[in-house]
């Protein structure tokens, strides 16, 4: 099934003559409304009457996080404030917050976007939504409220938290679908199995998981568990909020929505393209956002372009899931490592939970990394301490062979590790740079 056919199957040839007509439209908004961009530009040497190919776009400036940070909060906007009917931000944990502003059209335009995302994950509107992502200033939880109901499908707005009321409300409320963080998915079904109820009581179906890297190892063990077909959704609140990509019900690759999106692959390092197919720097440019449109913005999410057709019907670009971020990269004695290329081998191996942290220090300058990891309750009964100990070996020699470095591993008992109902924390670095 798919919701907007003429947007989503356009032939590939008009949906470009169509991108660059709103690149233009918008590299002129954006130069002549909003002060950040036109200065940026004129550094650049870029004038709106050079954007003449799509092509154009790489004479186009970057944007980066520090860039709205450094316009807090509303020197972004192309819009005056009385135009603004929605302000979404990050949690600005580390610094000021990142602050978006919505127009009354951009809120419709993602809400359709996200009706889109939704049909592509297997929801229909005769489905019931447990919608888990955080409401408030997080996006998630927002955006795919809308989306639901532009669906036409029945909607829990529960957001996180209370894991057993959850498991509850599912199964009391018929829930068909589930949208939350892979991770908190996880303890929802590990929730379950504490509260001695079957996967067989649910009515789940489906399952539109994101905000977080996760592996095809995590997926296969969320379907598991749950009983359900699991996808990826993609979005940052910079660029929209979740609904700039998804996979559809074949899995392979994110779709992206290219009416409303031109996506790049950027060498991290030099700012360059990448080669087709090769994993880079995801960067997204938007074409239809009133609000606060964004040209160029670097997501420092790690992943590459799928061309070619899909067995969907969709005619867009696919992007491949994110394998991690250039700011969660860890560099240990010169290697680059994700943690969501651990997190494929430990469920690989089995026997250990999908529940694991990283935790690296350096000892006599020298880097040292640390796995914990948890595994089964009937490993730790004291007849088994043989297999613990092989079972550690195992994981430790798979580490190393995978990762290419020696890695210490530890492991812990169940529910010995933190859980989070948003984005799960994964990594603890101790160095000191």
């Amino acid at each position: 099934m798919i919701w907007n056919e003429k947007c989503e199957c356009m032939p590939v040839e008009e949906r470009k003559e169509l991108q660059l007509e709103r690149l233009k439209a918008t590299v002129e908004n954006v130069f002549f409304n909003v002060p950040h961009y036109r200065k940026a530009m004129q550094y650049a040497g870029v004038e709106p009457d050079d954007i003449q190919t799509l092509e154009d776009i790489r004479k186009l400036p970057f944007t980066v996080k520090d860039d709205l940070r450094d316009n807090y909060p509303y020197g972004m906007l192309a819009v005056p404030l009385s135009e603004i009917v929605r302000i979404h931000s990050s949690s600005g944990t580390t610094g000021k917050p990142t602050v978006v502003g919505y127009t009354r059209n951009d809120i419709n335009n993602w809400a359709e976007l996200m009706a889109r995302s939704l049909v592509s994950g297997g929801a229909t509107r005769n489905d019931v939504i447990h919608n888990a992502y955080g409401y408030g200033l997080f996006t998630g939880g927002l955006g795919i409220h809308h989306g639901a109901e532009r669906l036409g499908a029945s909607v829990i707005p529960i957001s996180g938290g209370n894991t057993k009321r959850q498991v509850m409300i599912m199964r009391d409320f018929g829930s068909t679908v589930l949208t939350c963080t892979p991770s908190y998915a996880l303890v929802i079904a590990e929730t379950m199995e504490e509260m001695g109820i079957s996967k067989d009581e649910m009515k789940l179906k489906h399952g539109i998981f994101g905000a977080e890297p996760w592996s095809e190892n995590m997926r296969l063990e969320i379907e598991k568990k749950l009983g359900i077909s699991a996808v990826d959704i993609y979005g940052l609140s910079e660029v929209l909020g979740p609904g700039v990509a998804i996979e559809c019900q074949c899995k392979n690759g994110l779709h992206v929505q290219e009416d409303h999106f031109i996506i790049e692959v950027i060498d991290p390092d030099t700012g360059e393209p990448v080669p087709e197919g090769e994993k880079g720097e995801i960067v997204f440019t938007s074409l239809m956002k009133e609000g606060l449109p964004i040209i160029r913005y670097r997501t420092r999410d790690i992943a590459s372009i799928i061309t070619g057709s899909c067995p969907c019907g969709r005619t867009s670009v696919r992007m491949s899931r994110v394998s991690g971020r250039t700011d969660d990269m860890l560099i240990i004695r010169g290697v680059n490592i994700f943690p969501s290329q651990v997190e494929s081998i430990l469920l690989d191996i089995g026997q250990a939970e999908p529940h694991y942290l990283l935790v690296v220090d350096r000892v006599n300058n020298l880097d040292v990394l640390t796995v914990k990891v948890e595994v089964s309750e009937s490993l730790f009964a004291f007849d088994e301490v043989r297999r613990l100990e092989q079972l550690g070996k195992d994981i430790s020699a798979a580490l190393q062979s995978g990762l290419g470095i020696s890695v210490k591993v530890q492991l812990v008992e169940p529910k010995t590790l933190e859980r989070s109902e948003g984005k799960a924390k994964r990594v603890v670095d101790n160095r000191k740079f």
